[in-house]
């Protein structure tokens, strides 16, 4: 199946502020995050991307602007599943304020517990996000081959949600895991099971991730007796 690279957003101005931003309109990235989603372009400009597809906030639109500058052939596609969780009553405020609500704990230690006040379930955010990746995964497999690599921008909760999904962890231990501005993750869908091929890189090279000719994969595959599915034992 296809690689999706998940990029999450260039730095906001509301990362900076220390507010939730959440679904507010018009938050959109600072200076820096312009650098950032510039730097994840140049990184990404090798590799033929099957799409792009984005969260409709305008951070992630900008990132997605950053990368698809350099595939004139591809236009970002949004897709509401990939939006920010909705934090109902907690958008908007500082994060030094959440933290002393008692729902702060809950979000930490038992996130598949939390509906936030007039807002989403932590549960319901992974479940659109998989269902979103998944099904974009099966679209440009079928329309792009097997080998296929594509791009989602999206959001450093979602994502986290989605790399829990991919890993076979509860969703409760997803808080573990760290996300930055502009960071790649890399996961690898096949018919069995989902690898984690990268988390939270923001510097090494992708030309790796390149599809094989695919009378070559094949070969390598008859040869070894090892299936798409299947993990090396002892690494490569």
């Amino acid at each position: 199946m296809p690689t999706v690279i998940l990029v999450r957003h260039g730095r906001s101005s509301a990362n900076t502020s220390g507010v939730l931003a959440g679904r507010t309109p018009g938050v959109k990235l600072d200076e820096t995050g312009l650098q950032q989603a510039a730097a994840v372009g140049e990184r990404l400009a090798a590799l033929p991307l099957a799409a792009i597809v984005t969260s409709p906030l305008d951070r992630c639109k900008q990132t997605a602007a950053a990368i698809a500058k350099h595939h004139p052939a591809l236009r970002p596609a949004t897709d509401r599943r990939l939006t920010e969780c909705g934090y109902g009553d907690w958008t908007g405020q500082k994060i030094a304020t959440l933290a002393k609500d008692p729902l702060w704990a809950v979000v930490q230690q038992h996130p598949s517990g939390v509906t936030f006040p007039n807002g989403e379930s932590m549960r319901g955010m992974q479940q659109r996000a998989v269902d979103a990746i998944r099904a974009h995964d099966a679209a440009i497999a079928a329309s792009h081959g097997e080998s296929a690599v594509w791009v989602g921008v999206s959001h450093g909760d979602v994502i986290k949600a989605i790399v829990s999904d991919a890993l076979g962890q509860h969703l409760d231990s997803f808080q573990r895991i760290v996300v930055d501005t502009a960071s790649t993750t890399i996961i690898t869908y096949t018919k069995t099971r989902p690898f984690l091929v990268r988390l939270n890189d923001s510097g090494s090279e992708l030309t790796s991730l390149i599809p094989k000719p695919p009378e070559k994969a094949k070969g390598r595959a008859k040869k070894s007796g090892v299936q798409s599915s299947d993990a090396v034992v002892g690494g490569r």
